[in-house]
């Protein structure tokens, strides 16, 4: 009999220990998955934030762009003259919030550092860390009807808890329209006399139809613009560079504006970059 007992006293500890080991082989693989979702949950609750504020970086990058054109604009207006570095300027405007090293209240809201700030007031909210690490600014066109605003920098997102953190170098563009926008080489060459707001034509390639050049006469009318590579971009016109650009745009000068508003006129051709120009090529 105690033979018996002990065989059974040692099978039930097996037992017990076998069930003690499974429990705890469970706990450890439930508690494993469990870790898993936690993590697979908070790395998709950062991924939705990230492109929200890559988002939301494009729309502050176009009102930033379009503030700092009209600023441009407006310094152009002001002293009569180009401005000699576009470059320099938006970098200043961007990351300064000033202009010639003056404070400009259009810039509240829309600059580098308001960007960062913005951004992680709203990622305290899922305890979450930005920043823009080595940040520059581009300013350039890929059409002749936009002017692209370009921040690259090295951007790291973090979980405060260590869970999930991504690094990598983001560019973010924004595309300007210049449609509306003033045409610095008038404003210049006018001095503000005569204004001539930028508005791409509704006739490209169709000028003229059979024998009718209505078309033609509403272009030159209404001072519309047309794509030319022949001619200065936006950017050019604003930098006071005449030369061609692959995203030169082009319109025709109105003489009866100019005598006017008291200004002399020149027997030239009437397309503006040359008209404004010191050669002097007949029409």
């Amino acid at each position: 009999m105690p033979k018996i007992k002990n065989k059974r006293a040692q099978l039930f500890t097996l037992i017990a220990i076998a069930l003690i080991g499974f429990m705890f082989i469970s706990f450890e693989l439930f508690s494993f998955v469990g870790q898993r979702q936690t993590v697979k949950s908070r790395i998709s609750t950062m991924e939705g934030f990230l492109d929200s504020v890559e988002k939301n970086l494009e729309r502050q990058m176009f009102i930033s762009g379009f503030r700092i054109i009209f600023l441009a604009e407006d310094k152009t207006t002001r002293t009569g003259e180009y401005i000699s570095d576009v470059d320099g300027f938006f970098n200043e405007a961007f990351f300064n919030g000033t202009v010639n090293s003056q404070e400009n209240e259009i810039l509240n809201g829309a600059t580098y550092d308001a960007f960062v700030t913005s951004i992680n007031d709203k990622a305290k909210k899922i305890n979450v860390e930005i920043s823009l690490k080595n940040p520059r600014v581009f300013v350039s066109q890929d059409d002749p009807w936009h002017v692209k605003f370009t921040l690259v920098s090295d951007f790291v997102m973090e979980d405060k808890s260590g869970l999930a953190k991504w690094e990598k170098q983001q560019n973010i563009s924004a595309f300007i329209p210049i449609e509306r926008f003033e045409d610095p080489m008038y404003v210049i060459n006018t001095n503000a006399r005569v204004s001539r707001k930028i508005n791409q034509t509704a006739f490209e390639g169709n000028y003229v139809v059979g024998n009718d050049i209505s078309n033609l006469l509403s272009h030159l009318e209404k001072g519309y613009y047309a794509a030319n590579p022949n001619a200065p971009s936006f950017l050019n016109r604003l930098n006071g560079n005449f030369s061609a650009d692959e995203n030169g745009i082009e319109s025709f000068v109105n003489t009866v504006q100019l005598l006017q508003q008291g200004l002399s006129v020149y027997e030239k051709t009437n397309i503006d970059y040359i008209y404004f120009s010191s050669s002097s090529p007949v029409s």
